[in-house]
């Protein structure tokens, strides 16, 4: 299955705002609010998105963190 650009682009700019929302963390030897900043921005703003998604790689079993656990259905459906 192809993805669309359209998606891409979301999916981009995701990613882009995760980073940007943990970026007060860096130096500061604080992953774990690195990692809640980071995965709470993910998970809201795929949830805002119109697909159905599913997550198949965790961050939440490597990590321990706060959601992105695999299996965790993501996306307001589309």
């Amino acid at each position: 299955m192809a993805l669309k650009k359209e998606l891409i682009d979301k999916i981009i700019t995701v990613t882009s705002r995760a980073a940007i929302s943990c970026h007060k963390f860096i130096g500061k030897n604080d992953k774990i609010n690195a990692d809640k900043a980071a995965t709470d921005t993910m998970r809201n703003e795929i949830n805002k998105l119109k697909f159905n998604g599913e997550v198949v790689i965790g961050e939440g079993e490597l990590d321990e963190a706060p959601m992105l656990f695999i299996g965790e259905k993501l996306g307001a459906g589309g």
